[in-house]
């Protein structure tokens, strides 16, 4: 099982991470992050709106957020304005850091119930195994969002966990 100091970490670089692919992103004509790149959610943009969708979703369900607007055939479209998405993402990983800093081991030991649209069904899993998707779900498309941004000719800072979170800041080491 996770443990509330790796929830920590990973919401740490998740935030840190977000920070580096808009940075880089920020330096690419808007025609650029809109571009239809044949990612699966198609450009940076879109790429960056699901992603902002998922988490959205996600933490409707661990925290009680609002539901993100849209369906996931929609997501890649949910923020269509370059800033607005941005600014959504910067205050999405701060609630998402806020959450993760007051979880515990019961906590994520505790069932997850929610009806998954995907399955057609109520679904029930322990926290756990959800939180460590959530994130794993991050990482797989800030990946694609990076090659994207790659191929466009810009560049991210360091990717590398262990180069990206300071542990001693979060209290790990």
């Amino acid at each position: 099982m996770i443990s509330p100091d790796w929830c920590r970490m990973m919401a740490a670089y998740n935030s840190e991470m977000n920070r580096r692919i808009y940075a880089a992103a920020e330096t690419l004509d808007d025609a650029v992050r809109r571009a239809d790149r044949g990612a699966f959610w198609g450009s940076l943009h879109g790429t960056l709106s699901h992603l902002l969708w998922g988490d959205t979703l996600w933490m409707s369900r661990f925290d009680g957020w609002e539901k993100p607007p849209v369906g996931i055939k929609d997501s890649a479209r949910m923020v269509e304005d370059w800033t607005a998405l941005r600014q959504a993402r910067t205050a999405a990983d701060a609630r998402i850091e806020a959450w993760a800093g007051g979880l515990t081991p019961a906590r994520l030991a505790a069932p997850l119930t929610w009806f998954s649209a995907v399955a057609q069904r109520e679904t029930t899993l322990p926290l756990w195994i959800c939180v460590a998707h959530f994130f794993n779900h991050q990482t797989h498309h800030r990946g694609q969002a990076h090659a994207l941004i790659t191929a466009a000719g810009a560049r991210t800072e360091d990717t590398d966990l262990p180069w990206v979170v300071d542990p001693v800041a979060l209290g790990l080491a």
